[in-house]
């Protein structure tokens, strides 16, 4: 059996060399989509969800230099109560968070890429209030990070497309001023 899939894998690698497949992030840290990404510029993005957003693409983007880009993101932060009992109190809670998120050219103000990144997690709401709101924090932690790591891939599919020059026409509305 083991040498039937050797053999499977060395007849299929001349067939998968010939797909065009190739790594995202080729050329490391000093490739063309590593290297766009640090000439992104973070928006300040309010309230706790977005100063760990901000913080979470920081860390991701590893910005250096004069930026290219501005990244403009406005959130979605919602927790619903989905278990109810019969004296309705909520066992169960989903917080959903969502971003609209924009990355802008600052060259001439185009928006270059306009998309939308988010996930949810469920919270057990237990008779520990504590409990209950540590678990919230926990979970806007991880959705942010989460989100975080979409909004970085969206970009860097971005970057790698422009270097390719497959990419799709930039939209052709002005970008809208980020209000201080």
């Amino acid at each position: 059996m083991a040498r039937w899939l050797l053999v499977a894998a060395i007849a299929s690698a001349p067939i998968l060399s010939g797909c065009g497949l190739r790594p995202l992030y080729g050329g490391g840290s000093s490739g063309s989509v590593a290297s766009a990404l640090t000439q992104v510029e973070v928006s300040p993005i309010e309230g706790k969800a977005g100063w760990l957003i901000a913080t979470s693409l920081r860390d991701r983007l590893g910005a250096s230099g004069a930026p290219r880009y501005r990244l403009d993101i406005r959130l979605d932060d919602q927790i619903i109560g989905l278990g109810v009992r019969q004296d309705d109190s909520v066992t169960r809670e989903r917080r959903t968070l969502r971003a609209r998120f924009q990355l802008v050219d600052m060259t001439d103000s185009t928006v270059v890429v306009d998309a939308t990144a988010g996930s949810d997690a469920g919270i057990d709401v237990v008779q520990s209030e504590y409990a209950t709101i540590a678990a919230e924090n926990t979970a806007l932690e991880r959705l942010s990070g989460i989100v975080a790591d979409k909004i970085v891939a969206r970009i860097a599919l971005y970057a790698q497309q422009r270097r390719s020059g497959t990419e799709a026409p930039p939209a052709v509305t002005p970008a809208p001023t980020p209000v201080p």
